[in-house]
């Protein structure tokens, strides 16, 4: 029994892994949450297209050899902030606006990346994400935008809620419903850099799209959505993370099938109540 307490907790013997399971922990956690506006605003491509637009700006801060967080980061923020003015001037469809400017950058990120070779294995850990190899400022940096997250969502929401469920009406009370989705553009686009490195580029949306599911299923209210998604993602994280030491797997592709088994489990025990339930979703 002792031999087999001390086979399960050999992982934590290791530095390197003790820091990955703790950034892929908030990291999933912060995703859950943020991944509720997404998934209810039915804006589920936004984070596969900004994790593509924030590669564009991870190429090039790799080939001028600056730090990622500044040159990946202005250009994810700025790219989402351009999507939401081609977006609400309404000349074509959010997503139409999202598939120009997202797949522009992901195509100047694979131009230099063939340009400039030596930039190919921060792009490639960029791409399918490189967990184990966090450092002490990649936890810093997750959990300072988990923690803004937190704040933002708690001081501003009944104005996210209005601006999510009926912008129009909330508009027309007073809601500046274009600030109210500009930041949360910026919050995911945050959310998107901390993150990539982490959980990769290609499947980033999934994180964010997963565990927001899943809350849907379980409950019809808006309010419990937001602390139970969170803890879902922060739970796929930790169990896949945990998981694919002994499986010998990629870390981000064992979090995301984990996060996938468990939807699939609960879309199976919920059944038909469970699924409809999203049809009379309360606020509260």
């Amino acid at each position: 029994m002792i031999h087999v307490i001390a086979g399960l907790t050999t992982p934590f013997r290791y530095q390197f892994f003790n820091n990955g399971i703790i950034v892929a922990t908030i990291a999933g956690a912060l995703c859950g949450l943020l991944g509720v506006f997404v998934v209810l605003r039915g804006m589920s491509y936004i984070g596969h297209g900004l994790s593509h637009a924030v590669f564009g700006g991870a190429a090039a801060s790799a080939v001028m050899n600056i730090n990622y967080f500044v040159g990946a980061g202005v250009w994810g923020v700025a790219s989402g902030v351009i999507i939401g003015r081609i977006a609400r001037r309404r000349l074509i469809g959010a997503d139409a606006a999202i598939g120009v400017v997202t797949t522009a950058s992901f195509a100047l990120g694979l131009a230099l990346l063939n340009r400039y070779g030596q930039a190919k294995k921060s792009i490639e850990a960029v791409l399918f994400g490189s967990v184990l190899g966090v450092k002490t400022i990649d936890i810093v940096a997750v959990s300072a935008v988990a923690i803004l997250s937190v704040v933002i969502v708690v001081a501003l929401y009944r104005a996210f809620l209005f601006a999510t469920f009926d912008p129009e009406v909330a508009q027309v009370s007073g809601v500046r419903v274009a600030w109210i989705e500009a930041l949360l553009m910026g919050l995911l686009s945050l959310t998107i850099l901390v993150t990539m490195r982490v959980i990769g580029t290609l499947l980033i949306s999934a994180l964010l799209v997963i565990p927001a599911s899943i809350a849907r299923m379980l409950t019809n209210s808006f309010a419990r959505m937001l602390w139970i998604s969170p803890i879902i993602g922060g739970m796929s994280a930790f169990t896949g993370m945990y998981l694919s030491y002994f499986l010998d797997t990629s870390a981000s592709a064992t979090i995301i099938l984990t996060g996938t088994l468990m939807f699939i489990v609960v879309y199976a025990v919920t059944g038909i109540r469970g699924r409809t339930r999203i049809s009379g979703l309360h606020h509260i």
